[in-house]
């Protein structure tokens, strides 16, 4: 079995081999070694005045926001840049006892799947929405990886508002990418499977991988006013690992470019089988033209069995949707609309340049980088210089699209972005460094060492046509000495790089929450402006609302249901006082916060809730669902510091022996009887 120094001796030049080495003993030495590396960079930090680069005074305001993925923990993290500070999570895959998001009875629908409730997914890529190819700051789309979905996050709440789960798909981290005015976010299947053709996979041996497996590639149509998801169609491809993809942009904005890797369709051991290969893939989708095939019946449709999920945003409750069946193509039925692109080796990262001509591919075990050239590409399938076919897809020879190779930039190339200024960035995971090269002769100009084993690399737009090209944040998989230590896990490190100038220089470590994968990053003012600083209490249209304390109510429905209708402002809440709960009752604590004032949230709370507390923003409504197990007296109080006066911000719940013939009463400060038991 070869191991991946062996692969790399046999494809890289004497000096990528040498830093190669250079490389491994950095990562895997003593501390002595890491920490000299560690006070050289500090130093020449420092020596470039890179504190005051990066200072933001009490008060002010930060340059940008930037939305890092959080990897394993499901939720995207906002920083500001340049200073790095938090500025908070979004929960998205995942329960946050925070904010009591997956907890409570309003968003638990967020995380239905067809495999039931699933509170937890894999969150590699961040994409924000676009105008004309620009980031407009209206939505964050984000996936998830391991039961396939792809969300929407609102930026004017900074709240998970639609999450749609992708059917015939498996790890989905293909995903998710908008095109130039959202018209589509499409994703791809990071592990081909064995489709059924009826909503599900066959019960299949695992040898018959290269005969039955296959994957998808999504295309989810985005509504332009209301950012609402829909699956317009499918399109089935050959059973290889999709792993990234960007759009194109100018000249090539009708297209979107997938990279691929086992397209030795290894089933077992890919470490080996699916390093075989000199060559895998880019795919190259006409999505335009699928989407003309798609609409001119070319299209055909099979079960399906997937949730589509959204919170609505008048009443602040989630509701799920069935979808029962899916439209889908094949590539061998709609000439035109597929190409494969042979591409060195085991490809990861797809870049577009701002000008849509440059496809860079950066392949895991290749010695250079491959820059495709759009024209080229044009014309190779203008002329039909094809070698060969997969399944029906032409495959182009490899001479005749390259615009040039990237020679010795470095070891394990990932990821490439943009500055605008003609300068390409990619970043260098086994040897641990940013490289900078030039579009104009593919020359590397500069390289920055980063700590350590960097993977995605992200500067503000640097997929978009026009990006920002000030900083480059270097995402990197493995701290060491950077900050102090945490026990075997330390914290993921994000270093903030300047590239204004023709030398790059760093500016700032700061650690992440988790393990981001991919990052974005906007100017402020396309986002802040729009914030909503409360939500109107007038336009609360929640079933359970209270819109004045006058309203406020117990009842019970039936014998067992409970529902408490609650208001809640500095600095008590209406009622505060409650008897004749009895065990086993359902209690519904439905709380309104009638405050219609910039950051004044309330939390509610009661003692022996097996689930979390909810957060309740400025005139919205949220339930926390209770069921006592024992009698006795319990507190609820607000969790969210609110007033000088938070702490009497409380009241008790009196809870009796199941069959007590104690009456349902409530007060805040005079004592109220409930009407008699419903028979709903």
């Amino acid at each position: 079995m070869e191991t991946l120094i062996t692969k790399f001796r046999k494809a890289a030049p004497k000096a990528a081999l040498l830093m190669a080495v250079a490389a491994g003993a950095a990562l895997q030495g003593c501390s002595q070694i890491g920490a000299g590396d560690s006070a050289s960079a500090t130093a020449t930090a420092l020596s470039s005045d890179a504190a005051s680069a990066v200072y933001v005074a009490p008060g002010k305001h930060d340059e940008l926001y930037s939305f890092l993925s959080g990897g394993f923990n499901g939720q995207v993290s906002v920083y500001g840049l340049p200073s790095g500070r938090l500025l908070k999570i979004i929960p998205v895959f995942t329960q946050h006892g925070e904010n009591g998001y997956g907890y409570s009875e309003e968003s638990k629908a967020m995380l239905q799947t067809s495999h039931g409730f699933v509170p937890w997914d894999d969150l590699h890529h961040p994409k924000l929405s676009r105008t004309d190819g620009q980031t407009d700051g209206r939505w964050l789309f984000v996936n998830g990886n391991n039961t396939p979905r792809v969300a929407r996050i609102d930026l004017t709440t900074f709240e998970t508002v639609e999450i749609m789960e992708i059917p015939n798909s498996a790890g989905n981290h293909c995903s998710p990418y908008p095109t130039n005015n959202n018209e589509y976010v499409i994703a791809g299947t990071r592990f081909s499977v064995p489709l059924d053709m009826k909503g599900g996979t066959s019960d299949i041996a695992l040898d018959k991988y290269n005969e039955e497996f296959r994957g998808s590639i999504s295309f989810i149509k985005v509504d332009p006013e209301k950012g609402d998801m829909d699956l317009d169609f499918q399109i089935l491809v050959p059973g290889f690992d999709y792993d990234l993809a960007n759009g194109g942009k100018g000249p090539s904005e009708d297209w979107v470019f997938f990279t691929t890797y086992n397209s030795e369709k290894a089933g077992t051991l890919k470490e080996v089988g699916a390093s075989q290969n000199d060559k895998d893939y880019l795919a190259a989708i006409n999505w335009k033209l699928a989407a003309k095939y798609a609409k001119e019946g070319k299209a055909r449709e099979m079960p399906a069995n997937y949730y589509h999920n959204k919170m609505d945003k008048d009443t602040h409750m989630a509701k799920s949707t069935v979808k029962k069946k899916v439209r889908y193509l094949l590539p061998e039925e709609c000439p035109g609309m597929m190409y494969l692109l042979p591409a060195p080796k085991s490809p990861h990262g797809i870049d577009v340049d701002p000008t849509g001509e440059h496809m860079v591919v950066s392949g895991k075990l290749a010695s250079s980088i491959p820059v495709f050239s759009f024209s080229k590409m044009q014309n190779a399938i203008k002329n039909k210089q094809f070698d060969g076919e997969k399944n029906g897809i032409p495959v182009l020879k490899y001479e005749s699209v390259l615009a040039a190779e990237v020679k010795e930039p470095g070891l394990g190339p990932l990821h490439t972005e943009f500055d605008g200024k003609g300068n390409a960035y990619t970043s260098m995971f086994v040897s641990s460094e940013v490289v900078k090269w030039k579009l104009s002769d593919f020359t590397v100009v500069d390289r920055i060492p980063v700590y350590y084993s960097v993977g995605h690399l992200m500067i503000p737009g640097g997929d978009t046509k026009e990006p920002h090209g000030k900083y480059l944040v270097a995402m990197n998989k493995i701290t060491k000495d950077r900050y102090l230590p945490t026990g075997p896990e330390l914290a993921h490190s994000a270093q903030l790089i300047d590239i204004s100038g023709e030398k790059m220089k760093l500016l700032l470590d700061f650690p992440t929450v988790a393990e981001p994968h991919y990052a974005q990053a906007i100017v402020a003012d396309k986002v802040a402006p729009k914030s909503v600083k409360f939500h109107k209490l007038d336009e609360n249209k929640h079933p359970h609302a209270v819109k004045k304390e006058s309203e406020a109510s117990v009842t019970r429905e039936g014998k067992n249901k409970i529902r408490v209708k609650m208001t809640a402002i500095r600095s008590h809440m209406t009622p505060d006082n409650i008897e004749g709960v009895q065990v086993g009752d359902t209690v519904y604590f439905h709380v309104t916060n009638l405050e219609q004032d910039w950051d004044v949230p309330h939390g509610f709370a009661v003692m022996g809730a097996n689930n979390a507390e909810t957060l309740i923003m400025p005139g919205a409504t949220q339930t926390l669902k209770w069921v006592p197990k024992k009698a006795g007296v319990y507190p609820f109080y607000c969790t969210d510091f609110c007033s000088a006066l938070h702490q009497e911000m409380q009241g008790y719940i009196r809870v009796s022996p199941k069959g007590s013939n104690v009456p349902i009463t409530y007060s805040t400060g005079k004592k109220k009887t409930a009407p008699v038991a419903s028979a709903k």
